[in-house]
């Protein structure tokens, strides 16, 4: 087996944004307390990595216009990956959100 030499999405996000590796232990945590499949974990995190990476930041420190247009243009591109993917971002971000308490971010 061929060993991987780039590091993995969240891999790169818990290395170049202060606070996501603990954001992921939490995310972790919660999914496997609440009976969630890993596959729902996964699929949460990826977005989510790609959403701070993109953001270098924290999504509680970013406004909700900048999240907004961050998610239309998801959502126009042509070369964005499939709507689930879209959908996939939306309620990790959710997810995030209620995980802080934040109910009132947590994107309609």
């Amino acid at each position: 087996m061929k060993k991987r030499n780039e590091p993995t999405l969240v891999e790169k996000a818990i290395e170049t944004v202060p606070g996501f590796g603990l954001v992921f232990k939490k995310l972790t945590q919660q999914i496997t307390l609440r009976g969630q499949s890993k596959s729902t974990l996964n699929n949460y995190i990826r977005r989510i990595a790609l959403f701070v990476i993109h953001f270098q930041d924290l999504p509680e420190n970013i406004s909700e216009d900048e999240i907004n247009e961050y998610l239309v243009s998801l959502a126009r591109d042509p070369k964005s990956p499939s709507r689930s993917s879209f959908k996939h971002m939306v309620y990790g971000l959710r997810y995030y959100y209620r995980l802080l308490g934040d109910n009132k971010r947590a994107i309609a």
